[in-house]
């Protein structure tokens, strides 16, 4: 795994510093750790330390703008829009099936180091990888993982519902993935 140590001159660095982290691969054990969950504002990646949770996206944030501190230019954050089903992420299977849906695409959040994909948040064994299942992905910044992150997201399943002409308006998909959201919240994904 790619590391290098945390340098006084970067803001995240000095936060995790103050923890008695003192390098990268560390700050990963660490971020790793933390629970599974939505932070109070879902745009501030640096909550993860004080609310002691975080989600795909605000995890992975928080080690990019780390990398970009310490000028480490090979990490890079990454959405990516699967096919969400029980198979790649447990939980959701019992939603999916209430509503005959074989998948639902959803956005996740992750980071590349050297062409690698580095997933943080899914601990739980799955029988596939999201990554198997990866319809489509974008390398953002970390200040896109709210707002553009949920236009990307939204915009993507309109196309969805209207090529696989789908029975479900936009908002009742938009429920269903939140139930599933909700199903996972119970699980360690």
């Amino acid at each position: 795994m790619y590391n290098f140590s945390l340098s006084l001159n970067s803001p995240l660095s000095k936060l995790l510093l103050d923890k008695g982290i003192v390098d990268f691969k560390s700050a990963i054990a660490y971020v790793n750790q933390l629970p599974y969950g939505r932070t109070s504002d879902r745009s501030d990646y640096r909550l993860i330390l004080p609310e002691h949770k975080g989600t795909c996206a605000t995890k992975h944030a928080f080690l990019k703008q780390l990398a970009i501190e310490n000028q480490q230019n090979t990490i890079k954050l990454y959405i990516g829009i699967y096919q969400m089903n029980e198979k790649n992420t447990k939980g959701v299977g019992n939603v999916l099936k209430q509503f005959q849906l074989p998948y639902i695409p959803e956005a996740h959040t992750y980071l590349k180091i050297d062409g690698n994909i580095v997933d943080i948040t899914r601990i739980t064994k799955n029988e596939t990888s999201f990554a198997d299942n990866l319809l489509i992905e974008e390398e953002i910044l970390p200040h896109q993982i709210a707002d553009y992150k949920v236009t990307w997201h939204q915009t993507f399943l309109k196309g969805w519902i209207q090529t696989e002409q789908l029975p479900y308006t936009f908002e009742k998909i938009w429920n269903i993935r939140e139930k599933c959201i909700k199903a996972l919240a119970n699980q360690i994904i």
